[in-house]
């Protein structure tokens, strides 16, 4: 394995009733989804900064920004796939990718298979490769009353060069 770069990726959205919860590509049973440009899928748009930040190449933003409507309500799979297709170019594997997903409900243990063969499907990898954990914020701030969720991810890529 040659040089080592690991990068950091962070999202929340507010959620809101009417909307369908989209977590790692999948959609959850719950009166509540993400308000967003997008699906507003936090742990895919986490996994993707954290990805662009690992290879230097910029943010979610930069590539999908949320003022060009072609994204609006676009799967975040996509985004995901566009940062693999990326790493490729510069010939950047993915070694690991570590997260943590936190809001009050619902329960995420138990979807946690499906997201990671779901994500590791787009991002080209075996479904080890992914870890996610769930938090709860006990009650406090924004998530804690369940009125948002948000995602913290570490990304390690390896590089020949």
């Amino acid at each position: 394995m040659g040089k080592i770069r690991c990068g950091i990726g962070y999202d929340l959205h507010r959620l809101a009733e009417g909307r369908a919860l989209v977590v790692g590509g999948i959609t959850l049973p719950f009166d509540k989804g993400p308000v967003g440009h997008s699906d507003g899928d936090v742990l895919a748009h986490a996994m993707c900064d954290a990805l662009l930040g690992a290879a230097a190449l910029g943010d979610i933003g930069t590539h999908f920004p949320d003022t060009d409507p072609k994204w609006k309500g676009a799967n975040s799979l996509r985004f995901l796939e566009h940062a693999r297709n990326l790493l490729d170019e510069k010939r950047l594997k993915i070694e690991h990718v570590d997260a943590v997903v936190i809001m009050e409900k619902p329960k995420l243990v138990p979807h946690f298979p499906k997201m990671r063969e779901v994500l590791a499907k787009s991002l080209g990898v075996l479904p080890e490769t992914i870890h996610l954990k769930a938090k709860t914020n006990e009650g406090v701030d924004a998530i804690g009353r369940g009125e948002a969720i948000a995602a913290h991810v570490v990304a390690t890529l390896s590089s020949e060069q």
